[in-house]
């Protein structure tokens, strides 16, 4: 057994076996990811020796927790901000303006791309889950008044949702997976933005190809009263969005240019600043909406905290098996089992988040773990040819693949849109394979032609 555990595969063995704990946690014994990502750190910090060998068995308890308190250092603000901001645009009707400004404005002929770009930018603050909440009734109504088109408008809701969630932060996912390698946000975001455009395009196409080939009826029945949207400008509505964004971006290009940083704009392109300016302008936009005075504005913000309370537990637990994933060696292992071979990280980077994604359903665990794993099979010296955004990109595209019944959003996606598990199978786990797979082509592709180191 000792001579097992100092082979050069035994980091295998360990993030094998705790992927395999992780499934069953999950989705066989239905713990909560929270205790299972938790149960997972401590489980691969007693499985490395070299851990245990350097600081004691205690270690093995020890690391995890401070690793996860270090990641929830990193992205608690961040994320509690992203969710009032969310709360904050559907409550004041920012995120309806949006949507209905965008089909007014296309027509109804292309409604569909209308609710894609909707998806695609409203997923950016707001979780994907509650992103599909928002607009469905907006697909189903169409669909109802025109007779046709409905898988068209269900697949163009969520896969411009799924896109941004997936490579756009402040979405918990990406943002982690910027922090864990030590990525600039501002480069993290615009990349997003800028390769998430094909994959956008994409599912267009793919949702007429789908809506032409099944004839899906739409089975759910509206009774709610449409809710009439606020009296905001669309450049309004879109503010508490696009500010952050500005800001962090202008930073870090202005860094990029000229290669130095002034600190007043460092301190304004920093995430948790530009956050903060997002939020108080969210903030006064529900206020004035609704008419709110400043105790009954505090008291709403109550169910948001909550809800990205949760959220940061749930990734700071996933930082912590990742960060306990880095300290097993795999990196190590992988460059030894990989030596010799000419093996391009980007698509490895995507197949240890698609065999993650497929194996435990959470995309945001998938992210997080194969990040770590990516981090440590880089380590401090490791010289990419290209820019390491191009793998975070690949890791992203990765947790897309396969969405299927272990993954939450599959279901939110098939009863919201009154699908069977089959319809949900040949339209939401279809479209995102396709958009998985074409996205990491085009990262692969483009790490090549634009290195950008």
């Amino acid at each position: 057994m000792y001579s097992i555990f100092h082979t050069d595969y035994w980091p295998f063995v360990i993030l094998l076996s705790s992927i395999g704990l992780v499934t069953l946690l999950i989705s066989k014994w239905r713990f909560h990811p929270f205790i299972a990502l938790v149960l997972a750190a401590v489980f691969v910090g007693l499985l490395s020796p070299a851990l245990i060998a350097e600081e004691g068995l205690m270690a093995a308890f020890e690391s995890p927790m401070e690793a996860l308190g270090d990641m929830a250092g990193n992205i608690a603000w961040v994320i509690a901000l992203a969710a009032i901001i969310g709360a904050a645009m559907m409550e004041s009707g920012a995120a309806e303006n949006i949507v209905n400004r965008l089909l007014k404005t296309m027509g109804e002929k292309q409604a569909s791309l209308a609710l894609m770009l909707a998806g695609f930018i409203l997923s950016i603050p707001v979780f994907l889950d509650t992103v599909f909440f928002l607009l469905i009734p907006l697909g189903i109504t169409l669909a109802l008044k025109t007779g046709k088109d409905y898988v068209l408008y269900v697949t163009a809701i969520g896969g411009g949702a799924a896109i941004t969630h997936s490579i756009v932060p402040p979405t918990p996912g990406p943002l982690i997976m910027a922090e864990t390698m030590g990525l600039d946000l501002g480069i993290v975001i615009l990349a997003g933005l800028f390769l998430g455009i094909f994959p956008a395009v994409l599912v267009i196409l793919v949702g007429k190809r789908m809506n032409r080939k099944l004839n899906i009826p739409v089975r759910i029945n509206l009774n709610a009263s449409p809710v009439v949207a606020k009296k905001l400008s669309l450049s309004l509505s879109l503010a508490p969005i696009v500010l952050p964004i500005i800001l962090i971006g202008t930073a870090s290009l202005f860094e990029a240019i000229s290669g130095r940083l002034p600190d007043w704009l460092a301190l304004m392109g920093n995430k948790n600043t530009a956050m903060a300016a997002g939020t108080g302008l969210a903030l006064y936009l529900w206020a004035r909406s609704q008419n709110l005075g400043a105790n009954a504005l505090w008291s709403k913000i109550g169910k948001p905290l909550e809800i990205g309370g949760l959220i940061i537990l749930i990734t700071s637990a996933g930082g912590a098996y990742g960060a306990m994933i880095g300290q097993s060696g795999i990196g190590d292992a992988i460059k030894y089992a990989t030596d010799g071979l000419d093996i391009h990280l980007v698509p490895l980077a995507w197949l240890i988040a698609a065999v993650l994604k497929t194996a435990q359903g959470s995309g945001t665990v998938a992210m997080i773990s194969s990040a770590a794993i990516i981090t440590a099979l880089m380590g401090n010296n490791f010289d990419l040819p290209y820019h390491p955004v191009y793998l975070l990109m690949a890791m992203g595209f990765g947790s897309l693949f396969v969405s299927w019944m272990n993954d939450s959003a599959f279901w939110v996606v098939a009863r919201m849109s009154g699908l069977t598990e089959q319809e949900a199978l040949k339209t939401w786990t279809l479209l995102l394979a396709i958009i998985s797979l074409a996205g990491m082509l085009q990262v692969w592709l483009l790490s090549w032609i634009v290195p950008l180191t």
